[in-house]
């Protein structure tokens, strides 16, 4: 099962206050009083160190306010046409990978902000395939093969990625926590849309494959080993679906051809440093036209550049 999200709820901290604290008081001399006993239930109730970290790919649509304000109006429905493609691709292309999911799922783990949103994923890998088939999609929508018309009408489009990991948790239905604080801090500092990710995220892959380097020569069974996905994953699909990206032998024809990382720089989050990497990858894949098989195409596509600026 995928990794929980700790549900934190108003009514439950409210009753734990109406329990310790004092809603409301008008004292003669005002004392400031110990609030240990109240800090420790509440620290109980939340239970921070518990709560799992989740992957956050946020995705920004570049200089969307310099559209025209009729552009404006449909990019939200092109953009939500992009994302149930790219959940179609991923199920197609990644099962053993996104096995967890259905489209449901990931459509209520999605926070829109209007010009682009960030999606809640289980692992950074996760996070990464999602790009690079939100990646393909765009590449093929901005090439005059999805939509044309509207393409000419509403213009090329643009995005910048950024990938973090760390806690998340709800609070009467809204996603908080610092993974996607920092992934928003991120995407508001890069203005050359590139594919960013955090000191976590670089170090995940650096723990499960050796570095965000080798995902252009690691197999689906090297995949099937990572801890996250050898836990409760039915590994009979790896037989039935064969992933697109990662084969059963390693090969530089197809899939990620190309993979780069370069630190970059720090940036301030809540008082914290946070280790920023500029991420590029380079993605060849077959596609083929739901509307006509016969129609199919072999294309390389970027995820992110190699502008190593800073931020």
């Amino acid at each position: 099962m995928k990794k929980p999200i700790r549900n934190l709820h108003y009514q439950d901290i409210a009753q734990i206050l109406k329990e310790n604290d004092r809603r409301i008081i008008f004292e003669k001399t005002n004392i400031v009083p110990e609030s240990d006993d109240l800090k420790a239930m509440l620290e109980e109730y939340v239970g921070y160190p518990e709560m799992m970290r989740k992957s956050v790919l946020g995705l920004d649509i570049y200089r969307y306010s310099s559209f025209g304000t009729f552009e404006q109006t449909l990019i939200p429905f092109l953009f939500k046409t992009f994302i149930y493609k790219t959940i179609q691709l991923c199920k197609e292309n990644h099962a053993f990978v996104f096995q967890k999911y259905t489209e449901k799922d990931i459509d209520e783990q999605f926070i829109s902000t209007g010009d682009g949103g960030f999606f809640i994923f289980d692992t950074p890998l996760h996070s990464l395939l999602f790009a690079t088939n939100f990646a393909m999609v765009l590449r093929v929508y901005n090439a005059f093969h999805m939509y044309p018309k509207m393409r000419k009408i509403i213009g090329a489009i643009n995005l910048r990625y950024a990938i973090t990991y760390d806690k998340i948790y709800t609070f009467d239905g809204n996603f908080y926590g610092r993974a996607i604080i920092n992934n928003a801090r991120i995407l508001i500092k890069d203005d050359l849309n590139r594919c960013l990710i955090d000191e976590n995220v670089h170090t995940w892959f650096m723990t499960n494959m050796e570095g965000v380097e080798n995902l252009q020569i690691i197999t689906i069974d090297d995949v099937a080993n990572i801890y996250d996905f050898s836990q409760n994953y039915d590994k009979s699909i790896l037989e039935q679906y064969p992933d697109a990206v990662f084969g059963k032998e390693n090969s530089r024809n197809d899939g990620i051809i190309n993979s780069d990382i370069l630190k970059i720089g720090t940036i301030s989050s809540k008082e914290t440093e946070l280790s920023i990497y500029n991420l590029h990858l380079q993605i060849t894949q077959e596609l083929h036209n739901d509307d006509d098989p016969n129609q199919k195409k072999m294309i390389t596509i970027s995820l992110g550049n190699l502008n190593t600026s800073g931020v």
